[in-house]
C-alpha cells in the first residue's frame, strides 16, 4: 500500500505498578509472574509457593469455590476462583485481584465485608484478610497453572437466546386463502394475518406502486413518461424493477443505506480541542460502496474484501485498489477525542469491533470490554479474542493528520514521510503509524496533491495476542487472550482459526460469511426488509441480542436468511423477489379493524406510510425544480482545502449532485439534510429516526437550499406555459407528478394573486412581486406531504 517507513505519535505503554523499594520491586516482579501463564510455577520462590499453600488455597477451596469455580453448579457473579488468569479477569464487579493494591481487589473488599459480603453467611477471621492482603501486596503470586479458559459458564436464558441458533429450514406454511400469495413470502406473512384475524389490504394503484418502486429502489421519483407507460402496460411490473436494479442510481441509493451502518463520515469530529481533521481521502470508501452494491457484489464477498481486502489475492491492479479501498470500513470511524489518552489504541480497537458486532453480527459486543456482557453470552474474553486481531492490524487514516500545530502531541497522528514515486498500484494509502519518535515543531506530505491516496488498513508488523484490558483501563493488564471469534456463535466443527502469522481478519471474514452463522444473513436479509417496508422484521435491526425485539416472523426470517445465502448473497435478488411479492404491492391504506387490532402493524397487513428520507427529499426538490445533476460526484469538497476544518470558511457549498455526495463532516453535517434525522456517524445505524420536530418547520420555510430551489421552480413554470392555469398544472405535475383538481387550480390561483397583492404593496420588497409569488406557490408544493411522504 504505501512506500516508505512511515512516523506517527507514540502511544503510551501499559506500565507496572512503582517500583519505590525491594517490596514493591517484588509486588512488580510477581505482578509479570502472575500473568505469565504456565511460567508461574518455575519463577515461584519457595517462600512464595509455600505462602499460598498454606494460606491462601486452603481457603479459596474451603470456602470460595463452591460458587466460584468451574464446577460450581451456579457460578455466582460469573467470577471464577479456581485459576489465576480468571481472579484477574474477574466477573460481572470487574477484576477480583489488582495484583499489588489490595484496597482496590474485590476479593479483598469482600473478606472486609467493605461493600461486598464474602463469604455471605459469616465473615471470616481477621488473620485470613491479613493474609489475603499480604498475599496481594506481594503482588499474589500464585502456583497453580490453569490455562486460560476461552469460554465461561453462561446463564441459560442467555444461551437460549433466539439469534444464536442455526437458520432453521422452514417449510411453506398453509394459508385459507391460497388465491391471494404470489411468492413463498406472501404464505408466510398471510398466514400470521390469519392467525391475528385480520385480511391483507386491497392491492396499491399503479401510480402509488411506481412511485414506492422508484423511491426505494434509486431514491428519486419516476418521471411523467414513466408513470404514464407502467400505467398504460407498456412496461410490466418485473420489467420496471429489473431496469430500476440495473440503474447506477440504485448503488447511489442502496449504498446510502451501507454507509449509515458503516459510520462514513469525512472527518474525525469527537475531538475535545475543538479541532475537526478531516478525512480528505474517504469519498473512495463511498465510490466502493456505490459501486458493490451496482455490480451486485456477493454479500459475503463485500463484506470480506471490508475486513481483509488487503490480503485477498487480486488478477489486477484496479481489483487490488478496490480490494484495499474496502477496508476503509475499518478505518473512517471517529477516533478518539483525544489521540494521547492512555485508552487510545484501544478506543480505536472498540470503533472497529462495535462495526463488525453491530453493523454485521447486529450484537452489542463492546459492552464487553470492561466486564462480561450483562444480558447477552458475549464473555469478556470474547472481546479481547477478538480485539487481538485488530491489534494486529495496523489502520491507515489518510491526511487527516497534516494539519499545523502548535502543541504537535495533541495532533490525532501525524502522517508518513514518503518518497514521491509513482505507486505499483493506482492507490497507495497514507502511512500513519504509531511507531514511538519525537515528534516533530511541524508534520510533513510528500505526497503529491492529485496523488490518489485511501483509508484503509493492512497487516500490523507484528502479530500478537491482547492482553485482557482490567476494567477496560490499557494500563491494567490480564492475561494475553488468543485470537478468536465469538465463542456463543458456533457455525461448524471446523470453524477456521486466526492464522499464527497473519491477523486473523480473513478468518474473521470467513467467519462471519460461513452459511452456517447464524447472524450474519439474518441482520442483512432483515435491513432489506426495513429498508423496503420501513420497519424490521426484527425492530431493533442492529440489535439481535436480549435487550433487542424478537422477530415477528421468525419463519419467513430464516426463510429469506436461507434464500439470500442459497442464491449467492445476492442483494439485488432478494430486493427483487420482495418488491415482487403480493406483500410489498399492498395499499398503504388501513381498515379500522387493522387499525385497532395492529396499530403498529407488526402483521403487515397493508404497506407502510413512509416520510422520504434526508437525502430523497432534497434530491426530490431537485428534480422537481429542474435542477438536479444526476451524474456521479467526483472526490469531495475536502480533498484540496487544508484539513483543519475549524479555520476554514463554510465548506457546505451549493450543489445539484445526488445528496450522497454531498460532503459529511461529523459535527456540521449538510446543513439541508441535518433536520431530517441524518445520523452522526458515529456509531453504526441502519434504521434511522423518524422525529418531527420545530426544526424541520423552520427548515422548510427558510432554508437557503430550498428557497433557491423554489425560485428556480417558479422560473421554469413561468417559462413554460403562457398562462397561469398551464403554469399551475405544470408545476403539479413537476413536483407531485399528477394533475391538479379544479379545485386546487382555483385555491392555487388565488393564492398567488393574493401573494403578489401583498408582495407589490409592502415597502421595500426585493424583486419582481410576481415571480416571488408563484415561488412562494412552488415552495408550497415542494413542502407538501404529498411530495414529503410515499404510499
Amino acid at each position: 500500500m504505501g512506500s516508505g517507513e512511515g512516523v506517527g505519535f507514540t502511544l503510551p505503554m501499559p506500565v507496572a505498578p512503582a517500583v519505590s523499594n525491594r517490596f514493591h520491586f517484588l509486588a512488580a516482579m510477581a505482578w509479570g509472574i502472575v500473568l505469565s501463564g504456565t511460567a508461574m510455577a518455575v519463577e515461584m520462590t519457595p517462600q512464595q509457593r509455600t505462602f499460598f499453600e498454606s494460606k491462601i488455597r486452603p481457603v479459596l477451596v474451603k470456602q470460595c469455590y463452591e460458587c466460584h469455580s468451574a464446577d460450581a453448579k451456579k457460578l455466582g457473579g460469573k467470577l471464577l476462583l479456581d485459576a489465576p488468569s480468571e481472579m484477574i479477569a474477574g466477573g460481572e464487579s470487574g477484576p477480583a485481584l489488582i495484583p499489588g493494591d489490595p484496597d482496590a481487589s474485590l476479593i479483598v473488599q469482600a473478606l472486609r465485608y467493605d461493600g461486598l459480603e464474602m463469604p455471605p453467611k459469616k465473615r471470616l477471621p481477621e488473620t485470613v484478610v491479613t493474609d489475603f492482603v499480604t498475599w496481594v501486596k506481594l503482588g499474589a503470586p500464585d502456583p497453580r497453572t490453569d490455562s486460560p479458559k476461552l469460554t465461561r459458564p453462561v446463564d441459560a436464558e442467555k444461551s437460549d437466546l433466539w439469534s444464536l441458533k442455526p437458520v432453521a429450514k422452514v417449510s411453506i406454511p398453509s394459508v385459507a386463502d391460497t388465491a391471494w400469495p404470489r411468492d413463498a413470502i406472501d404464505y408466510f406473512v398471510l398466514a400470521k394475518m390469519e392467525q391475528n384475524h385480520l385480511t391483507p389490504s386491497r392491492d396499491a394503484d399503479p401510480r402509488a406502486l411506481i412511485r414506492r418502486l422508484y423511491f426505494d429502489l434509486t431514491g428519486l421519483p419516476p418521471t411523467l413518461g414513466e408513470i404514464d407507460e407502467f400505467v398504460a402496460g407498456k412496461f410490466s411490473l418485473p420489467q420496471v424493477v429489473d431496469r430500476l436494479l440495473e440503474s447506477p442510481h440504485y448503488g447511489e441509493r442502496w449504498g446510502r443505506h451501507w454507509l449509515d451502518v458503516a459510520r462514513y463520515a469525512e472527518s474525525n469530529g469527537n475531538d475535545g480541542l475543538s479541532r475537526n481533521a478531516s478525512f480528505p481521502h474517504a469519498w473512495r470508501y463511498r465510490d466502493y460502496v456505490i459501486a458493490a452494491f451496482n455490480t451486485d457484489t456477493p454479500y459475503d464477498s463485500f463484506i470480506t474484501e471490508q475486513i481483509a481486502g488487503d490480503l485477498l489475492p487480486a488478477a489486477t491492479p484496479e481489483q487490488r485498489d478496490r480490494q484495499l479501498i474496502a477496508t476503509g470500513f475499518l478505518a473512517v470511524g471517529a477516533k478518539p477525542a483525544k489521540a494521547m489518552n492512555d485508552n487510545f489504541e484501544m478506543d480505536v480497537i472498540a470503533d472497529q469491533i462495535g462495526a463488525i458486532g453491530s453493523g454485521i453480527m447486529g450484537l452489542s459486543v463492546g459492552c464487553a470490554r470492561c466486564h462480561d456482557h450483562k444480558t447477552d453470552p458475549v464473555p469478556t474474553r470474547d472481546y479481547y479474542a477478538l480485539a487481538g486481531i485488530f491489534k494486529s492490524t495496523e489502520t491507515l487514516w489518510g491526511a487527516a493528520g497534516l494539519q499545523s500545530l502548535t502543541a504537535p502531541q495533541t495532533a490525532l497522528h501525524e502522517l508518513a514521510a514518503a518518497p514521491k514515486i509513482k505507486p505499483k498500484s493506482e492507490v497507495e494509502a497514507v502511512i500513519a503509524a504509531n511507531k514511538p519518535r519525537k515528534p516533530p515543531s511541524k508534520p510533513t506530505f510528500n505526497y503529491a496533491p492529485d496523488a490518489a491516496l485511501a483509508m484503509g488498513v493492512r497487516e500490523a508488523k507484528a502479530v500478537t495476542d491482547c492482553k485482557l484490558n482490567v476494567d477496560g483501563e490499557s494500563k491494567k493488564l490480564g492475561p494475553a487472550i488468543p485470537r478468536g471469534f465469538l465463542s456463543a456463535c458456533s457455525i461448524a466443527a471446523a470453524a477456521p482459526k486466526p492464522d499464527a502469522k497473519q491477523s486473523g481478519r480473513l478468518q474473521l471474514a470467513q467467519w462471519l460469511t460461513s452459511p452456517q452463522h447464524p447472524l450474519t444473513a439474518r441482520v442483512m436479509v432483515n435491513r432489506i426488509w426495513l429498508n423496503l417496508f420501513g420497519e424490521g422484521l426484527v425492530r431493533t435491526p442492529d440489535d439481535f441480542g436480549a435487550y433487542g425485539t424478537p422477530p415477528t416472523h421468525p419463519a419467513l426470517l430464516d426463510h429469506l436468511a436461507g434464500r439470500f445465502v442459497r442464491e449467492g448473497w445476492s442483494v439485488k435478488r432478494l430486493i427483487r423477489s420482495i418488491v415482487l411479492s403480493r406483500t410489498y404491492q399492498l395499499s398503504s391504506e388501513v381498515s379500522e379493524k387493522a387499525k385497532s387490532k395492529d396499530p403498529e402493524n407488526l402483521w403487515v397487513s397493508h404497506h407502510n406510510r413512509r416520510r422520504l428520507d434526508a437525502e430523497s427529499l432534497r434530491d426530490a426538490m431537485l428534480v422537481a425544480s429542474g435542477a438536479l445533476d444526476r451524474r456521479p460526484g467526483e472526490g469531495s469538497l475536502i480533498q484540496l482545502r487544508d484539513v483543519l476544518i475549524n479555520e476554514l470558511p463554510p465548506l457546505h457549498l451549493e450543489s445539484q449532485q445526488r445528496s450522497v455526495y454531498l460532503l459529511m463532516l461529523r459535527n456540521s453535517m449538510p446543513p439541508e439534510l441535518t433536520p431530517f434525522n441524518l445520523p452522526d456517524a458515529l456509531t453504526v445505524k441502519s434504521q434511522r429516526d423518524s422525529s418531527t420536530l420545530a426544526t424541520q418547520s423552520l427548515y422548510l420555510l427558510n432554508n437557503p437550499f430550498l428557497v433557491n430551489q423554489s425560485k428556480r421552480f417558479a422560473k421554469t413554470a413561468i417559462a413554460a406555459e403562457s398562462d397561469n392555469e398551464a403554469r399551475v398544472r405544470h408545476a403539479y405535475l413537476q413536483a407531485l407528478l399528477r394533475q391538479p383538481t379544479d379545485s386546487e387550480i382555483r385555491q392555487s390561483l388565488d393564492f398567488i394573486r393574493e401573494s403578489e397583492s401583498i408582495l407589490v404593496s409592502a415597502s421595500g420588497a426585493a424583486g419582481d412581486p410576481s415571480t416571488m409569488a408563484w415561488a412562494a406557490f412552488c415552495q408550497a408544493l415542494l413542502v407538501s406531504n404529498e411530495l414529503r411522504y410515499i404510499d
